[in-house]
């Protein structure tokens, strides 16, 4: 997948992300769309359990990912774009903590893939 490409699905991934929350009335503080998960801090209205929003974000947004990118389909069989788990915890008074925790995750997440690249010798050289 050549970087042009993979730019496009970022921006069609946020997008989606926002419109979503945006129909259920959920406000996004912060978030980084990294190259294999997201990081997000958001207030959902007490109406929702976090269960219920996140099976309605991940659900809808792989159908809207799929929709506009067909070839994925092929790519992600049974339409499985997301991981089943998340990882969810709850912010009282002190969301900047979170919210610098989001900042900085993806520096770090971006040092650790430079840091993992690897070099691999020829099997069959000898």
């Amino acid at each position: 997948m050549n970087y042009s490409l993979r730019k496009l699905k970022k921006a069609d991934i946020r997008d989606i992300i926002k419109q979503l929350c945006s129909y259920k009335g959920v406000e996004i503080i912060e978030g980084h769309l990294m190259p294999d998960h997201i990081h997000m801090l958001v207030s959902i209205p007490p109406k929702y359990s976090v269960s219920s929003f996140m099976g309605y974000l991940k659900g809808k947004s792989a159908l809207m990912i799929f929709d506009r990118h067909a070839n994925l389909k092929y790519k992600f069989g049974n339409r499985h774009f997301w991981s089943e788990g998340y990882y969810v915890s709850t912010v009282g008074v002190n969301d900047a903590t979170v919210r610098k925790y989001i900042q900085e995750q993806e520096r770090y997440d971006i040092m650790q893939d430079k840091l993992s690249v690897k070099e691999y010798e020829d099997p069959f050289k000898g």
